[in-house]
């Protein structure tokens, strides 16, 4: 168990994906600083009650995904801009209200069969349906080197996917690699399918304003 500063946000971070956002409350500067000042992770975390900002802290949902500032760009009046990278997942075990963000008490959550033979033959559909997803909804006229470790590949899709946070907070909380694959392989094809139908043309999902 550890103590981990907590960001909640209407988007989910998976592992080993990244998410860019710009911090201009008061609150959030302190929190990234203190970070920065002492080379340690946050846990971004889906809201599931309140708002992003300018208002009371929001409930968040009580499994996230750790975050490390890999680029940090300041701007005048204190905002800055980073950019981090999911670790791994964890659960808040107790919250803390005596800063002025959340600190949460959490424990690491491992993924099951994260290097099963189970998990390589069921992963196989992924890579083709990723690759036509993002020929719909990012850029159609490049292609994409996509990891090969499934459950990174697992992780790339549902960050990728354009559906409700809670469908992806769903995904997040999985804990068996293998169930997750074949969910993101559903999840694939049903979007694939309404993009064809509907076309569709979506903005960047890693980039967030908070």
């Amino acid at each position: 168990m550890r103590e981990l500063p907590l960001f909640p946000l209407h988007t989910v971070l998976f592992p080993g994906m990244p998410l860019e956002l710009h911090i201009f409350e008061a609150r959030y500067r302190e929190m990234i600083q203190s970070c920065l000042d002492g080379s340690q992770l946050f846990g971004v975390v889906l809201i599931r009650q309140g708002d992003e900002a300018l208002g009371p802290l929001p409930q968040p949902h009580r499994i996230g995904c750790t975050a490390r500032i890999v680029r940090f760009h300041p701007l005048a009046d204190g905002r800055m801009n980073i950019l981090t990278v999911g670790l791994d997942r964890f659960q808040i075990l107790d919250i803390h209200l005596d800063k002025p963000y959340l600190i949460g008490q959490v424990e690491f959550l491992p993924m099951e069969k994260p290097h099963s033979m189970e998990l390589l033959i069921q992963s196989r559909p992924t890579t083709g349906l990723i690759h036509q997803y993002i020929r719909q909804v990012i850029d159609n006229t490049r292609s994409y080197d996509l990891p090969h470790d499934p459950l990174t590949l697992a992780y790339l899709a549902a960050s990728l996917l354009q559906i409700e946070p809670y469908e992806k907070q769903q995904l997040l909380e999985s804990m068996d690699a293998v169930a997750l694959t074949a969910t993101i392989i559903r999840l694939l094809k049903r979007e694939i399918r309404l993009n064809q139908y509907f076309g569709t043309q979506v903005e960047n999902p890693t980039a967030r304003m908070n």
